[in-house]
């Protein structure tokens, strides 16, 4: 039963930050929506007893990826910055 509601729970949070990260216009929030969505895939993997694939995706698509998309942003002007 409470598998059920922690299932239920995880999916709702994936569809939310999917939603999020398709509706942020700024893309460092986008990013970090992302980043959720991979946390929250990493927990799924988890509660459906994969571990190996847990790590995996954590440590790559929250981690890694995430810190690419940053320095991307980073390394690049923003909207707001600039006046075209």
């Amino acid at each position: 039963m409470i598998e059920t509601v922690l299932h239920a729970l995880v999916l709702a949070g994936l569809v939310a930050s999917a939603l999020l990260v398709f509706h942020f216009r700024d893309l460092l929030a986008a990013v970090i929506a992302s980043a959720l969505f991979g946390f929250l895939i990493s927990l799924e993997f988890y509660l459906l007893q994969a571990p190996d694939v847990a790590i995996a995706q954590a440590a790559i698509g929250a981690g890694i990826t995430t810190a690419i998309f940053i320095l991307a942003i980073r390394a690049t002007g923003r909207y707001e910055e600039g006046g075209a």
